[in-house]
């Protein structure tokens, strides 16, 4: 077995434990002080420190992880040496290293945005941080789902925490209240969840993924419609974990509401349902599954277009910047499961390739959003004309940036990537809606990213002054700017990132080499894979 599976787990698992005994952890709540937060003193730096090299470590180990299964093969870590399907397994291929890499790049720089002052809101910031990445990396590696369901909720009740993180007086209130919808809409999934995974459990005695697709591909006729109930309740547990339409309603202001960094960190954590959403369509509801195969399929491409169409409405409509961004998220999820729902490698690669560039796009603008609205006195992030920003030169360039970025304006990867969506869709039946959707979703995000950019930087109001907070300084674009600068590199490396995508879609297309790494002997590499197609993204 190769130890390397573990450190995605162990890292954040272990440092969250040290982090909680750490002097200094448990951070005095804070106050804004000109437009920043004064922080806790010289002890927390040391907290700050460890947080920061931990997601460093998680990030090399993601990297190495990514290297390891370039070639197309399956690492399995079966804990405590117990073989499947009894035992637990963490599995990683192509799919799972490529979100993990996401996610610590993701979660670096939202950690350097709240190191400066946002951490110091709250108590266990730090320690919440890591057991958050605990259940997002452990959900991407697990191989059975029962334990993506434990993960699911270790990242849920972190998430619960983190999103009442804040000072006292700042937005408590609506923290509270979309806290409050958050965990009760959660909860409820979770429990169907449960009822899902034990009628499965029940009807084919397994919840390991690669034992579940061999055993669903022969249901007996007098099992079948069990199977697909307990399928379908599944993928309404994964869509409301991804916000999919009609469950998205939890989103925008459970997002708005959170911190600038946790917002931030929580632009993956739809990712996690729409990922759960492709791995259980492909693996045990795929083209191999037998009389439950293309169970998903019908369902995932209407839903996904809808909920890109009212996401960009909600963003048209939206009064606030933080609640705006929230609804970007929300169609960045449409845009991305329209993607896996046309299927084949192209739909799938192109769904691949959009996914990080959509996360660092509307995780840049939630750390943007902050920068803004510290500086906007007691407009905070409402789009109405008011005083002039200081640093509004800076400020406007980075939040222009982004906004191309994330409506899919030329030449950045958003444009890249919707390229690839329609391009996926020819010879689909349904072209035309999604050509519709899509293009006319890009156009609503386009006018309404363009009104807010000209109430924030250009039109001010005639009698009021510059107001008195300090411009932000290097140390404060850099969180956003390093973002957008991934969303670059998505850009200027589209050929090889792109290649790699359609392997990875290969891949999942081709599910035995997964089902013969967990139950089997695996093979040296996928079969499934194009040639040539095997870079390393």
């Amino acid at each position: 077995m190769n130890h390397l599976v573990m450190a995605p787990v162990l890292l954040p698992l272990l440092g969250g434990v040290l982090l909680l005994f750490l002097p200094g952890t448990r951070l005095p709540l804070a106050a804004r002080d000109g437009g920043h937060i004064r922080n806790a003193g010289a002890v927390s730096d040391l907290a700050r420190a460890l947080g920061l090299a931990l997601v460093a470590a998680q990030a090399l180990a993601a990297l190495a992880l990514m290297r390891e299964v370039s070639d197309g093969a399956t690492l399995v870590y079966a804990v405590g040496n117990w073989a499947a399907p009894f035992g637990i397994l963490l599995v990683a291929d192509r799919l799972s290293a490529w979100m993990l890499v996401i996610t610590a790049l993701l979660a670096l720089f939202a950690l350097l945005h709240a190191a400066r002052g946002t951490d110091a809101a709250g108590r266990y910031f730090h320690v919440l941080f890591q057991w958050q990445l605990l259940g997002l990396n452990g959900a991407f590696l697990t191989g059975d789902l029962f334990n993506l369901f434990v993960f699911f909720e270790i990242l849920l009740i972190a998430s619960y925490a983190l999103l009442l993180h804040g000072p006292h007086g700042i937005g408590a209130r609506e923290r509270t209240r979309a806290g409050l919808h958050f965990v009760v809409v959660n909860l409820l999934g979770s429990s169907l969840f449960l009822f899902a995974v034990g009628t499965l459990y029940g009807v084919l005695g397994t919840l390991n993924m690669a034992d579940l697709a061999v055993k669903a591909a022969a249901t007996p006729p007098e099992n079948l419609g069990l199977v697909r109930a307990a399928g379908l309740l599944l993928f309404g547990v994964f869509a409301l974990k991804a916000a999919l339409l009609p469950f998205y309603l939890w989103l925008p202001g459970a997002y708005a509401g959170a911190s600038a960094p946790v917002a931030a960190l929580f632009a993956i954590m739809t990712k996690v349902g729409a990922y759960s959403i492709l791995r259980v369509s492909t693996l045990i509801f795929g083209a191999e599954g037998g009389p439950v195969a293309g169970l998903i399929a019908p369902w995932l491409l209407p839903l996904a277009l809808a909920t890109l169409a009212v996401g960009m409405l909600g963003v048209l409509a939206a009064s606030r910047l933080r609640r705006q961004i929230a609804y970007l998220v929300v169609a960045s999820v449409g845009s991305l499961l329209a993607a896996f729902g046309l299927g084949g490698a192209a739909g799938i690669g192109a769904g691949l390739y959009y996914l990080p560039h959509s996360t660092f796009a509307t995780a840049a603008l939630f750390l943007l959003a902050d920068l803004i609205a510290r500086r906007r006195g007691a407009l905070d992030d409402r789009l109405d004309p008011g005083p002039v920003i200081p640093g509004a030169v800076g400020l406007g360039a980075v939040f222009f940036v982004a906004a191309v970025a994330v409506v899919g304006l030329p030449p950045l990867s958003g444009f890249l990537g919707k390229f690839m969506l329609l391009r996926a869709a020819l010879g689909h039946p349904a072209l035309p809606w999604v050509m519709a959707v899509v293009l006319g979703g890009g156009l609503l995000g386009l006018i309404a990213l363009a009104r807010s950019g000209s109430l924030l930087f250009y039109r001010p109001e005639a009698e009021a002054e510059t107001l008195g907070a300090a411009p932000p300084g290097f140390w404060d674009l850099l969180p956003p700017i390093g973002l957008l600068a991934l969303v670059l590199g998505l850009t200027l490396w589209a050929g090889p990132i792109s290649e790699a995508a359609t392997a990875t879609a290969h891949q999942l297309l081709h599910p035995q080499g997964y089902i013969q790494a967990v139950l089997g002997e695996a093979p040296a590499a996928d079969p499934g894979a194009a040639p040539g197609s095997g870079g390393n993204p």
